[in-house]
């Protein structure tokens, strides 16, 4: 299934989906819903869109959806949406961190297909206790680590797959911001307050907000998630509680090596996530500020830049590209894709045929690994920059 022949065949009833959190004032909300009707495989009809149950009403109004069904809390939510014979299939949640799993249980346990935000849980006992549920439910889970739906990525991924780059030496990811380069928290973002709260945000700050998508990335890219690890999580605001800059050292069982480095006070970097790749044939290089090219290189040759959808992409990239090359696509097609794959699994299971093995999508081995990787690094800084195993 290819994003351009989704458009031209016969569709399927659209799903109807839930949301629980992003009202009024999140951000993240909106990309979600955008991204859910970019491609035309969802329709939203129902929210639990606060914690506040009037504020919860007041989204559901702003956004038309059916007075009826705009829920107090999500426990009323999957209750009522699992008894309709109308009822939601699949629910996006875009909470902070600590409601993650508790959403998703009761969404599970209606037999509702889940759509979440990452990371996936609190900790990682928590995010093994859901995995167990998502194995018992059958049901389809699906992680937003968005970046790995741009196509530039997906023909990295390829490159790397196919053997292009021949054994892998060295991976590098970064991912540098500034917007909590001073007290934030204290002065009225409420995005902020939360990602810097132990009790909302999880044991990491900046390490579990970005540090996991440059992880996750570096692992989609080469297929290897790293064995051992050593972190230096550093809190720069004085009276933060939580780390705002991640340097890290990776190992990888085949001998592949990596560095990560997160950082949430490097002043003058809005959203600055970069990633290389190295082999002992080639190399390649993709910046998320410029995200339609990649950089490849062969060893003894000249630079080679590949452009989303252009001259010398695979099928891999063009399969989720939707315009031509030249056109740019960017953040909000690359999340798109994550919800045009997650469409077809779940389209898959309503129609009880096998899903497109092309189709890529995190889940909750990703989720599971991203948890992983944070409680490897709070353990290894905590523990005066040691080595650690991962998991």
């Amino acid at each position: 299934m290819t994003i351009e022949a989704s458009h031209s065949e016969g569709r399927a009833p659209r799903i109807r989906l839930g949301m629980v959190g992003g009202g009024q004032g999140a951000f993240i909300g909106a990309v979600h819903r955008i991204a859910a009707r970019l491609d035309d495989r969802y329709e939203l009809v129902a929210g639990a869109l606060s914690s506040d149950a009037e504020r919860s009403r007041a989204s559901a109004a702003d956004l038309g959806l059916d007075p009826a069904r705009a829920y107090g809390s999500f426990e009323e939510m999957a209750r009522a949406e699992a008894a309709r014979p109308d009822g939601i299939e699949a629910v996006s949640i875009v909470t902070p961190n600590h409601m993650h799993v508790p959403a998703a249980k009761a969404f599970l346990q209606a037999g509702i297909h889940v759509i979440c935000d990452k990371p996936l849980a609190l900790s990682l006992a928590e995010a093994e206790d859901l995995a167990a549920l998502v194995e018992r439910s059958g049901r389809v889970f699906a992680l937003t680590h968005n970046y790995t739906g741009y196509p530039m990525i997906r023909e990295a991924r390829a490159r790397v797959m196919a053997g292009e780059l021949g054994e892998l030496r060295l991976v590098q990811a970064e991912y540098p911001q500034d917007w909590l380069a001073r007290s934030a928290e204290t002065e009225g973002s409420k995005q902020a307050e939360w990602r810097t709260d132990p009790a909302r945000s999880g044991a990491g700050g900046c390490i579990g907000d970005i540090g996991t998508h440059a992880y996750n990335l570096a692992s989609f890219i080469t297929g290897e998630d790293a064995s051992e690890l050593l972190a230096q999580l550093t809190t720069f605001v004085p009276g933060r509680r939580l780390d705002d800059d991640v340097q890290i050292l990776l190992r990888y069982a085949s001998g592949m090596r990596g560095m990560l480095w997160a950082s949430q006070v490097a002043v003058g970097h809005e959203n600055g996530l970069k990633i290389r790749v190295y082999g002992t044939e080639a190399g390649l290089e993709w910046t998320q500020a410029d995200p339609n090219y990649l950089w490849f290189t062969k060893l003894g040759q000249p630079r080679q830049l590949i452009t989303r959808n252009g001259a010398g992409s695979g099928a891999e990239s063009r399969r989720v590209s939707r315009i031509p090359s030249g056109h740019p696509e960017g953040y909000l097609e690359g999340f798109a894709n994550i919800y045009t794959e997650a469409a077809e699994a779940i389209l898959a299971a309503r129609e009880g045929r096998p899903m497109d093995p092309a189709t890529t999508f995190p889940g909750i081995r990703e989720g599971l690994a991203g948890m992983r990787f944070i409680e490897a690094a709070v353990r290894s800084s905590r523990n005066s920059n040691s080595w650690e195993r991962i998991g």
